[in-house]
């Protein structure tokens, strides 16, 4: 399996001698593996001006990183719906899918790393924030009827436990370091359990999304919900029961308590063995 690239466009916290808001690009590997060294992930930055922000400057730039890195990835995320057109087409261009994606780990902690320790040293630095266009989420989608009806259940593992998982028998996976997160292995990762007697196919349909996190959701009854993209979600289940929806307050205070990590599995059945998929999530909050 190739490599998957996260990537930002958009202004920073800087000024020309213009006085006009100074672009970068940021490109960084995605972490695919609970074992991967971050610091063996490729990183690219570079300046644009604001005169040159275009999809042809920022494919260009996509090419330099490329020619770096030494190949291509099999596809790039991006968080910043705003910029879909311009990201999209930069990457159409290079032959290399473009996925709105909450699923930029890696790349929300180098923005945030950047903010604090790169930027306030350039010249024309303009302090405070420098906030992104905030759009409005669709409200959340039914499953499709093939998925609907599933048994599912809340359970949870240690981070010690977890890093286990390359060991593990699953067909389609993904997953992060637990250092990204500053996690103890003596912490508790909540996670919720899927089980199907079309386990596979399930697993399948959920590889093909960028799955992002699970949440409890409150503004209509209780629901659980799948949050993908950027802006997607599903409902997996409404709660009702009451000894349910204490586990599902658990859930929500043990995934605060993992500074957001989480887990979706799926299996053919409680007894099963092996996982058709598992992933490792996070929420957090976006720039």
């Amino acid at each position: 399996m190739g490599s998957i690239w996260e990537i930002d466009f958009y202004s920073r916290p800087i000024l020309d001698e213009n006085q006009k808001k100074v672009w970068e690009v940021l490109v960084c590997e995605s972490p695919l593996d609970i074992r991967t060294n971050l610091d063996s992930l490729f990183r690219y930055a570079q300046y644009c001006p604001s005169t040159q922000v275009n999809s042809g400057w920022l494919r260009t730039a996509l090419q330099e990183a490329i020619d770096k890195a030494g190949e291509a990835p099999i596809k790039i995320r991006f968080f910043r719906r705003q910029m879909n057109n311009m990201i999209t087409k930069a990457c159409q261009d290079l032959g290399i899918p473009a996925l709105s994606s909450r699923r930029t780990l890696v790349l929300n902690q180098w923005l945030e790393q950047r903010m604090i320790e790169v930027y306030p040293q350039e010249p024309g630095y303009q302090g405070g924030a420098n906030p992104s266009v905030r759009l409005e989420n669709p409200l959340p989608q039914r499953l499709p009827d093939a998925l609907e009806g599933q048994k599912w259940v809340f359970v949870s593992l240690s981070a010690a436990e977890l890093a286990e998982m390359p060991e593990w028998d699953i067909g389609f996976r993904e997953a992060f370091p637990l250092e990204l997160a500053q996690l103890s292995p003596e912490t508790r990762i909540p996670g919720v359990l899927i089980f199907s007697p079309r386990a596979l196919p399930v697993a399948g349909w959920m590889s093909g999304l960028e799955l992002a996190f699970l949440r409890v959701d409150q503004s209509q009854g209780t629901r659980l919900v799948l949050e993908t993209g950027t802006a997607e979600s599903w409902i997996l289940a409404n709660i009702k029961n009451s000894t349910t929806l204490a586990e599902a307050q658990g859930f929500e205070a043990a995934k605060q308590n993992a500074n957001g990590v989480h887990f979706i599995g799926v299996q053919s059945d409680p007894q099963a063995e092996a996982f058709a998929g598992f992933w490792l999530l996070q929420e957090v909050n976006l720039p």
